[in-house]
């Protein structure tokens, strides 16, 4: 790319550390003009938003994650006072523990948003030997993975924060209650180790208030899960562990007030919300690969899946009419995926556009050369460069951010900046970002399955004969859901906690018999 055309397609951002190059995308300028009615909207429905107008109409709610770093723009002194008295609590409550010196490792409960925000903040900003706890993550209700977390933790020296906003998500009511029976196992008082963040008045808060646990910190009907980094969702995890949360927060605020800019040519959200509408078609046509050349960073395309997929795929848009939106985010990072998936990328399908994520500052330490005048971060930046050419010779998309630094700073910022680019898109394409109607589903679909393995095993009980998971699910008037029986039956085959036994048929695995063995009386006569 020649230097003039380099400079006409890439938005420097001196004062937040970061660049924005375009230039491969390939936009025409016609684009951009066609697309100045739905950008001119969709900074007029941002406008609404900060301003506290509902913008979740399905769930008739306010959108206040702005309001979180910039509290002065919440609609009413309520709302202020709550969000800054959160945050002074945060401090106050990181500053006593660090003083206490009782705890050694953080053990952060939760899924979804309540997991994956804190998750990606807690390993770029990771302080190695200057934690001052240690962090870790429970976010799956895998029983081997949770006794294996377990495992590695001093409880007695162990922090725990359960995250949840109703206090009912079974993946975090799972792991708290795996993790308080370990605790009792060893005799300790779980309450005097645990700290709660959740909606007042929900079944979490509840509970943290008649166990006595050592403190509660709210969420709001106004931040969603994935928006809620900003919170005392991100922030408290950021702050036990050492991170400099004022100046993550100011990291976002300045990259919010970069984004409220009304000219798309110097807005870097508005840049990104259209990159995506071309590369997209409007209609997510292409996925987006997300490669950050940063081992810091290598979890950031795991925190945008959520971002933007549970935010854009809907089924309906805002008029009800069916639509299919959404765009799919993959991607580790380089230069990892050198020696993965680039080779499709660049001789493959040409059904993706690539994010690159390139670091200046290669390290903090000593620089160690690996050939004569070369770095492996010389390397680093060839690789990501290198990938960028490859790929547009053979007319594959792609833009690059670049950052000076990882830094509090920097990672605010970087957040906030996907956070604005979501809320355009969606204006863009008229979906409603912010409710997640497929994830509530899901779990209702799950709760089904409990139940069905609930009636299979009180059916299994009342009678011993053995027979073929087809006869079962005949039996219990389930034919339909002839292959979850048997699925179900096959788990708690292998698991003896269950005692439900199976007769295998060698020719016709399908024509296994189950049945129930009842556990040998342990009592006395």
């Amino acid at each position: 790319m020649d230097f003039n055309r380099y400079q006409a397609t890439t938005l420097p951002l001196p004062s937040l550390g970061m660049s924005l190059e375009y230039g491969r995308m390939g936009i025409p300028e016609s684009f951009f003009q066609e697309m100045e009615g739905p950008i001119k909207k969709a900074f007029a429905d941002m406008q609404k938003l900060e301003a506290g107008e509902i913008m979740n109409p399905d769930e008739k709610r306010r959108v206040g994650h702005y309001w979180l770093r910039a509290p002065q723009l919440a609609p009413s002194e309520d709302i202020r006072g709550q969000i800054d008295a959160a945050l002074f609590r945060v401090i106050s409550f990181a500053k006593k523990i660090h003083k206490d010196g009782k705890f050694d490792d953080l053990l952060v409960i939760g899924i979804g948003g309540s997991a994956l925000g804190p998750l990606f903040a807690s390993q770029a900003l990771d302080l190695g030997e200057k934690n001052l706890l240690k962090p870790h993550l429970m976010d799956n209700t895998d029983p081997e993975g949770i006794e294996s977390l377990i495992k590695e933790l001093d409880l007695k020296k162990t922090l725990v924060v359960v995250i949840s906003k109703s206090g009912s998500t079974p993946e975090t009511r799972n792991g708290m209650l795996e993790v308080q029976a370990a605790y009792k196992r060893e005799k300790l008082d779980f309450a005097k180790h645990a700290v709660a963040i959740t909606q007042d008045g929900s079944q979490l808060d509840q509970l943290a208030t008649r166990q006595g646990w050592l403190d509660r910190f709210p969420m709001w009907d106004f931040v969603g899960g994935r928006t809620s980094i900003t919170s005392a969702v991100g922030l408290l995890p950021l702050a036990l562990q050492g991170v400099d949360i004022g100046k993550f927060i100011e990291g976002a605020a300045a990259m919010d007030v970069a984004t409220r800019v009304e000219e798309p040519f110097k807005n870097p959200a508005a840049l990104l919300a259209l990159c995506w509408y071309y590369a997209t078609g409007g209609i997510g046509a292409k996925a987006m690969v997300v490669l950050p050349y940063k081992d810091r960073l290598s979890l950031f395309s795991r925190y945008l899946q959520q971002l933007l997929m549970e935010s854009l795929g809907k089924t309906y848009d805002l008029d009800g009419q069916r639509v299919h939106q959404g765009l799919t985010v993959y991607g580790n990072k380089g230069s990892t995926d050198q020696h993965a998936y680039v080779q499709q990328l660049r001789d493959g399908l040409n059904n993706f556009f690539v994010t690159f994520i390139e670091v200046l500052k290669e390290r903090s330490g000593e620089f160690v050369e690996v050939e004569p005048g070369i770095t492996s971060g010389d390397y680093l930046q060839g690789f990501c460069l290198g990938t960028a050419m490859a790929l547009e010779e053979n007319y594959r998309q792609s833009m690059t951010f670049t950052l000076e630094e990882i830094s509090p700073f920097s990672v605010g910022a970087l957040v906030a900046l996907f956070e604005r680019a979501v809320g355009f898109y969606a204006s863009m394409i008229n979906i409603n970002a912010y409710h997640q109607p497929g994830v509530e589903a899901g779990k209702k679909a799950a709760a089904g399955v409990l139940s069905l393995k609930s009636a299979v095993v009180d059916h299994l009980k009342a009678s011993p004969e053995p027979r073929t998971a087809e006869k079962i699910a005949y039996e219990l008037e389930l034919s339909a859901k002839s292959d979850v029986v048997y699925r179900t039956l096959e788990r708690l085959s292998v698991n003896r906690g269950y005692h439900i036994k199976k007769s295998t048929d060698e020719k016709n695995p399908f024509n296994s018999k189950y049945y129930y063995e009842a556990p040998p009386s342990t009592s006395r006569s």
